[in-house]
């Protein structure tokens, strides 16, 4: 076999794959001749190449160095074995590199390729029988003709037209690929090929002929433009047309939307003239030129719609493709975008990887630098934009230079990175800003509903839509469990943003959240009518110190609306708080009682726990407290009793976990008529509540875990719209035991109950003894840790009951009924039931479905 001996080290812009005898003086002869006239390197294979048995790795990586492969599909293509072998692996290439694949059906049907029929059946059924021993070989040759067969390529019949003409115009095509300068991507792009990978799998260009629009979305710096680009270069051959316009934010800012509409025009239809063309002309070429050409359009950096507008998806053809960055994902949503793909930050290893480049331009560095380079990489969070200017201002420096440079970013972020990350704020109306830097500098990992219900106090109802604006431009996150996730570097540009409206003097900030500032100002008296916000919520470091003041300090913040303190020991309670309170949040409040002049009639949300209160007067506040809906005392150890609370009508919250002195709670807790969340964990001196609970018309969730109350009163069922009952570890706990005189209610809670948790109850058989019908919304059902013998027949009246838990039901013996649309049934350790009782109770569950 003779194969060219530099075959190895030659990079080809063409390789043909051909069925020699078939075609090799005739028409790829031509082809070949045509292609080489035009200056395109191409391979052709020497006559005796394709007499042996095998491709070999030379001729291998010729097709791996090829940028395109032509493969000429003749009427004897399938008897050669060989042949089938390259094409193997040329799709192989096609799927794992950028090799564009031109199939041409030389006097052969697509149909005859694409199904194995006439002469390609007739000759896989040959090789059917010579390769009975190795039927995967012949699967991988089906495969191949079958996929090749989808593509794009061109068909030439006999007496259709000239040959001559058909070969110019393959040629014309490469021509125009391989011209085709690639865009310019990262210098050193780790973890970019797998995320190309995923947006190629979304953008099904092979397999789908419909139009298809997908958006790429995430922060900014994260490598969206950078991913785009790669992908444009995998995939823009398969196109007649392509076009990557950049910064559409910045260009048409600057220079209209006509001109870029112009450079796709120009670009796709290969004429210079097009710019000087009217706005009209333009339109009309878009709405009628195009539709006849498959395009692959990059809209890079996008935030309005007029930009998505100017370029409607209808106006291109079959197979076409329009791929959109932009940090706005709403943007994407309300234009119907609904394929998108999120760019996610680097992991530790490929963030290590980028940042040892570009700061020392190799893989390998001394280790003595391995823990600064750590540090940054923590610093920068994954974020490409940030990791690449580091370590490009500090290639060549030392060590020292380097720990020195990181500490001066974490206290002011470098300018270069603000101002990128920069652009998603500055494109936001003024209060979502504001929302903004209220959460990114002081509550970011808050519960996204308790930051909700906080900034309420000063945004009203439009809090929601605020906050979802700010998911909708990648500025915060909100994680599986309900917390507000911001990027590290988002959160210290907003930082930044807030620290400079006044460097020097903390005390005419509008938020107060860094220890030091809140100290100082407590200590000095130097707060101002400017401070709105204050949230000292950060772990004071190396030691719990006592923070020494004469409680006068918040008397110059008379529009102090929200006070957050978590951490801290104060040597005295204050002594005046501003009228101007909103929420009041105080852990470990140092003193017994409010200022008696405290006059918070704007007071929404009043929070204490863990303080020193043995009991909290309210009829002291009676008419001051109209507009709190949130009260909270949980963990005050001091706290005996909860006293009369009629003054608070608009009380929706009202927690007192862990309060382990507590006796008695106040008659009132049962008029409350907007309260929706009564929680009492943990009360072990607790033994009765009210009986006045008929009066809770607007409650849904009841917490009264692990408290010593024997029992609930029956009034319970009176509340028609609890949702949510926990009662797990009630000592002694008859359920729902009637008063003295009480007639016998006929069911054990409200209709509406849709979880209901009683687990460790020493709840007995006398428990199903009155009836599910008041049980037919609830979903999930705790009855684990208890005494009971059998599940009656009864449950079946659960109509919508999915889980059901009785484990650890050691006396359970028998199981009588199934309800209807059960799934999860847990009964592990229910040590007495017998396996006959467990063959019934699958016998049920079958008969249900």
């Amino acid at each position: 076999m003779a194969v060219r001996s530099c075959l190895d080290a030659l990079a080809y812009d063409v390789f043909l794959n051909f069925r020699g005898s078939d075609t090799r003086h005739g028409f790829t002869g031509n082809l070949y001749k045509a292609l080489h006239d035009r200056g395109i390197h191409t391979f052709i294979d020497d006559e005796e190449l394709q007499r042996g048995e095998e491709i070999t790795p030379a001729l291998q990586s010729a097709i791996e160095k090829s940028k395109i492969a032509i493969i000429v599909l003749s009427n004897n293509y399938a008897s050669s074995s060989f042949c089938l072998d390259e094409l193997t692996y040329i799709v192989e290439c096609l799927n794992r590199k950028d090799l564009l694949v031109l199939p041409v059906f030389y006097n052969v049907d697509p149909s005859d390729v694409r199904y194995q029929k006439s002469s390609y059946g007739e000759a896989l059924a040959k090789h059917e029988e010579r390769f009975e021993h190795n039927m995967e070989k012949l699967q991988k040759w089906k495969m191949a003709l079958h996929q090749v067969a989808n593509l794009s390529g061109f068909h030439f019949k006999y007496g259709d037209g000239y040959e001559y003409q058909f070969i110019e115009r393959i040629v014309e095509l490469v021509s125009s690929k391989i011209n085709r300068a690639s865009l310019p991507i990262a210098d050193y792009p780790v973890g970019l090929d797998s995320q190309v990978l995923e947006v190629k799998k979304l953008l099904a260009v092979e397999f789908d002929n419909s139009v298809h629009m997908i958006g790429i979305h995430g922060i900014g710096g994260i490598g969206k433009s950078t991913l785009a680009r790669a992908v444009y270069n995998s995939i823009a051959d398969d196109f007649d047309g392509s076009c990557f316009l950049e910064n559409v934010r910045e260009k048409s800012n600057k220079h209209g939307l006509k001109h870029l509409q112009s450079i796709l025009v120009s670009e796709i239809l290969r004429d210079k003239k097009i710019n000087s063309a009217s706005v009209e002309k333009i339109t009309s070429m878009m709405q009628h030129r195009l539709q006849q050409k498959k395009v692959l359009l990059i809209l890079d950096d996008v935030d309005n719609h007029q930009q998505l507008e100017a370029f409607k998806p209808y106006w291109f053809g079959p197979g076409s493709r329009v791929i959109i960055t932009t940090r706005d994902k709403q943007l994407l949503a309300s234009h119907e975008v609904k394929t998108t793909y999120e760019v996610k930050e680097l992991n530790k290893n490929n963030a290590l990887q980028l940042l040892t480049w570009k700061g020392f331009k190799t893989e390998i560095v001394d280790p003595s630098y391995e823990e600064v380079l750590n540090c940054v990489v923590t610093y920068a969070s994954g974020l490409p934009l940030a990791l690449e200017i580091i370590g490009s201002n500090l290639f060549g420096k030392s060590i020292k230079e380097w720990r020195s440079a990181i500490n001066q970013y974490k206290r002011i972020p470098n300018n270069q990175i603000l101002e990128k990350l920069k652009v998603s704020f500055d494109a936001l109306e003024e209060e979502e800003k504001s929302v903004f830097l209220d959460i990114a500098c002081c509550f970011k990992e808050y519960k996204l509903t308790e930051v909700e219900d906080i900034l309420r106090a000063l945004y009203g109802d439009c809090m929601k839509y605020h906050v979802g604006v700010l998911i909708e431009k990648s500025l915060i996150k909100v994680s599986q469990y309900g917390t507000i996730k911001l990027h590290d570097l988002i959160q210290d540009m907003g930082r930044e943003i807030d620290r400079k409206e006044s460097p020097k003097e903390p005390g005419k900030h509008r938020r107060l959240w860094l220890w030091k500032d809140i100290i100082q100002v407590l200590k000095d008296n130097t707060g101002t009518s400017e401070i709105e916000i204050i949230c000292l919520d950060s772990p004071i470091l190396g030691k719990e110190e006592i923070v020494e003041w004469n409680g006068n300090a918040f008397k110059k913040m008379n529009n102090l609306k929200i006070l957050v303190i978590r951490n801290g020991n104060f040597s005295e309670g204050p002594k005046y708080l501003p009228n101007s309170l909103r929420v009041l949040e105080w852990w470990k409040y140092p003193s017994h009682c409010l200022p008696s002049d405290f006059h918070p009639k704007e007071l929404a949300i009043c929070k204490l726990p863990d303080s020193y209160f043995t009991s909290f007067e309210f009829d002291r506040f009676s008419k001051k407290f109209v507009s709190l809906s949130v009260l909270n005392f949980d963990w005050c150890k001091h706290l005996t009793r909860i006293p009369d609370l009629y003054g608070l009508p608009n009380l929706s919250e009202l927690s007192f976990q862990r309060c382990q002195n507590l006796i008695t709670v106040h008659n009132s807790i049962g008029f409350l008529h907007k309260l929706k969340t009564l929680s009492a964990v943990g009360c072990r001196k607790l033994r009765k509540l009210p009986l006045s609970f008929q009066n809770l018309i607007g409650l849904r969730g009841l917490c009264m875990t692990n408290n010593e109350i024997v029992r609930l009163p029956s009034s319970i069922v009176m509340m028609p719209e609890l949702t949510t009952i926990s009662a797990s570890g009630l000592k002694g706990w008859q359920w729902l035991e009637q008063e003295e005189g009480e007639e016998k209610v006929g069911s054990i809670v409200s209709s509406k109950v849709e979880y209901l948790r009683a687990s460790k109850c020493n709840l007995d058989d006398d428990f199903f003894s009155i009836g599910f019908t008041r049980l037919a919304y609830v979903n999930q059902l705790d009855l684990s840790n208890n005494n009971f013998t059998v599940i009656p027949e009864c449950i079946k009246q659960c109509q919508l009951l999915q889980r059901l838990d009785v484990r650890n039901c050691k006396h359970l013996r028998e199981i009588r009924g199934i309800p209807p649309n059960l799934k999860y049934f847990l009964a592990t350790n229910c040590v007495s039931l017998t396996s006959s009782s467990i063959s019934m109770f699958l016998y049920q569950v079958l008969s249900c479905f």
